[in-house]
């Protein structure tokens, strides 16, 4: 059985020309999915749909390799994944079978030199930076949030009567979003060592205290406190510097929280969850959950696949 598959980088493009090319080579109408997703994002409902319908013996067909992988590494992965499972894969540019040797060791090398460009386009980004910094440019990404969202944003909370949460949702931006812009106009200290949970398995339930129990602030007013309540209510999952494969939990007041990178990992039914920062945030922000981080949702209830739910949801 033949079964298609592509991909779109947003709502707004046409997939039309994969799709009819997918029907060209064989595929039925009914047995093509198509996926609306950026390169590195890591929910892929159709995906993961076409994994649990392939069967031993049927043939996974896509236009081109970017259509399938995020990666290098996740390219690989799927491509052995259903030589295991004895599902071929057809790429119709530039005519891979791995049904047969020419096709496998192909896609091998071109899975090799897909990488390699992708190294190259970010080495170039990153010395590209480099010299607009040296000029006195800012590189990165827009902000997400105008002049006047973020003083909003930064009023808001310095009144004391919304949580970083309540803003996120009142901008229509995620929580990290708000927090990277208050951060600019606060002090970040680096957090403190002590009280710090080093743990491979889930943490104890989280005490409302008014004292953050990271840098030791203390609240002076009660706005404050109704703020650092809120603040102390999300956790942050770092790595572990000094063991690897471990995740250090902790809880952030406005003195020492993280600044970037940072990633929200939130249910999709009620938006609430912990934040990931160091590399932990960058792996995510490239579509992949460390596997720390799976072990953490996994122990607290979380359910993972095909959707990210709390326990609450799950």
């Amino acid at each position: 059985m033949l079964i298609g598959y592509a991909r779109v980088s947003s709502a707004g493009q046409n997939p039309d020309h994969q799709v009819d090319a997918l029907r060209s080579a064989g595929v039925a109408a009914e047995d093509i999915h198509v996926d609306h997703a950026g390169g590195a994002k890591a929910s892929r409902p159709q995906l993961d749909l076409v994994l649990q319908r392939l069967r031993e013996g049927d043939v996974l067909v896509i236009t081109r390799l970017d259509r399938l992988g995020r990666s290098m590494l996740h390219l690989i992965t799927l491509g052995a994944d259903l030589r295991e499972r004895g599902i071929d894969l057809q790429v119709l540019e530039p005519g891979i079978d791995t049904a047969t040797a020419e096709g496998r060791a192909m896609f091998g090398m071109l899975s090799v030199l897909a990488e390699f460009q992708r190294e190259l386009i970010a080495a170039n980004t990153r010395d590209g930076l480099a010299a607009a910094r040296a000029r006195g440019r800012k590189g990165g990404r827009p902000s997400k949030l105008s002049p006047d969202q973020i003083t909003l944003a930064q009023r808001l909370y310095d009144a004391g009567e919304h949580t970083v949460a309540q803003i996120a949702d009142m901008l229509k931006v995620p929580r990290t979003t708000v927090y990277g812009h208050l951060n600019k106009r606060s002090a970040d200290p680096a957090p403190a060592t002590q009280n710090v949970v080093v743990t491979a398995d889930p943490p104890a339930p989280v005490l409302r205290s008014r004292t953050c129990q990271t840098c030791g602030h203390e609240p002076t007013t009660r706005a404050e406190a109704a703020h650092q309540r809120a603040d102390l209510a999300v956790m942050w999952l770092h790595p572990d510097p000094d063991h690897r494969g471990t995740v250090i939990s902790r809880q952030h007041c406005r003195q020492c929280e993280p600044g970037q990178p940072a990633f929200d990992v939130a249910c999709r039914v009620c938006g609430d969850g912990p934040i990931l920062a160091g590399d932990f945030a960058e792996l995510a922000e490239n579509g992949e959950l460390a596997e720390p981080v799976r072990q953490w949702l996994a122990g607290t209830g979380w359910t993972i696949a095909p959707d990210l739910l709390c326990p609450d949801h799950a």
